[in-house]
């Protein structure tokens, strides 16, 4: 190792050049372009392109980007009635893409509601609960209906998808005492399903039990 003269220090590496600060500015985000037709076209198709939506709700998908906008530019200061104009403007194309990706097909409300009731179902969800999701989702109750599973089988295999998940009823890992069982018939009516359902669940043995979800994720 070289050895310096005493009282010598070594020199400082040399510093680099500072970056420019390229963050932006603290305060609220950018208004940008006004969400005209073709940029709410081109949200829908990228909404689309990620989730399944009802017309329902990608119309109110584009009302909250314009909504969004609103309140940007009224923090920009932009004039109220240029904001009012693009506002009322931006509702009316959303409606209208909305109808007329659902004309295309691109939007389906019958075959969301048939492919969003299976998957709640499954989850344990009972038919008011998948009726009142539906119904959240802007599909119309006759579509709803038609989509919602027809037997009450339906409802008891859901309530047993349930008891599964929390691991009570006939899948608790001993048998359920009375509070238990109170327990689990409450959280099943919370949950939506009838008093005979519920019931229904709770008896069911537990290789049936089992034997009836295993046939239901086959069917």
């Amino acid at each position: 190792m070289t050895k310096l003269p005493r009282g010598r220090r070594p020199a400082a590496p040399s510093e680099a050049p500072a970056r420019p600060d390229r963050r932006r500015p603290a305060g609220p985000p950018a208004a940008g372009p006004v969400p005209d037709a073709a940029r709410l076209r081109d949200a829908a198709l990228l909404h689309l392109s990620r989730y399944a939506a009802t017309e329902a709700g990608l119309r109110r998908v584009l009302e909250r980007r314009v909504a969004t906008w609103a309140r940007r530019a009224e923090a920009e200061g932009q004039p109220p009635e240029r904001i009012a104009a693009a506002v009322a403007t931006g509702r009316v194309a959303a409606t209208e893409i909305a109808r007329r990706m659902t004309a295309a097909g691109a939007v389906d409300d019958t075959a969301f509601a048939a492919t969003r009731a299976l998957r709640l179902q499954r989850a344990g969800k009972s038919r008011r609960a998948i009726a009142a999701h539906l119904a959240a989702k802007g599909v119309a109750a006759d579509t709803a209906a038609a989509a919602l599973p027809e037997s009450d089988v339906a409802d008891l295999l859901a309530a047993l998808a349930t008891l599964r998940r929390r691991r009570a009823g006939p899948f608790a890992a001993t048998p359920p005492d009375t509070a238990a069982r109170l327990k689990a018939m409450g959280a099943l009516a919370r949950a939506g399903f009838a008093r005979d359902v519920v019931e229904q669940a709770l008896d069911t043995p537990p290789e049936e039990a089992e034997a009836m979800l295993l046939a239901s994720r086959r069917g």
